[in-house]
């Protein structure tokens, strides 16, 4: 796991305090390391960061076969029993992913995370990794 940065805090706070609903908030790496969250357990939120590394790759994959498409991933939403996921890409090699529950309301929390990825995009980057180390 990357150290959590303890400045995400207040940022992940923010989101929180302005979406009713929001569970668990995981700012991960695209490789699936957890970088930073709000709410939840440690264990989950490595969990969500995992999966989110093969859902980010997927939905990659489905927007290079849209023709007008650049091919980059910018959100992924998914309605389940209980509640939402939210992913969005949010700055170089990193996105931002909200668990949710049914009563949050999926527009808000677009427009939310979308504020706060263009007011804290470039500190939600994961620089690349060699063999376990920052190049």
């Amino acid at each position: 796991m990357i150290q959590q940065r303890a400045n995400f805090d207040w940022m992940l706070k923010d989101l929180a305090d302005g979406v009713p609903g929001i569970q668990q908030i995981v700012v991960l790496s695209a490789d699936g390391l957890r970088i930073a969250r709000f709410g939840g357990d440690p264990d989950t939120a490595d969990r969500v960061a995992a999966a989110c590394a093969g859902l980010q790759s997927l939905a990659g994959a489905v927007a290079g076969e849209i023709p007008q498409s650049d091919g980059q991933m910018r959100m992924v939403i998914i309605e389940i029993n209980g509640g939402y996921f939210y992913l969005m890409a949010a700055g170089s090699n990193a996105y931002l992913a909200v668990l949710a529950n049914e009563t949050a309301e999926p527009g808000l929390m677009s427009n939310r995370m979308r504020d706060l990825v263009d007011r804290i995009g470039s500190h939600l980057t994961s620089p690349p990794r060699r063999n376990g180390q920052t190049v």
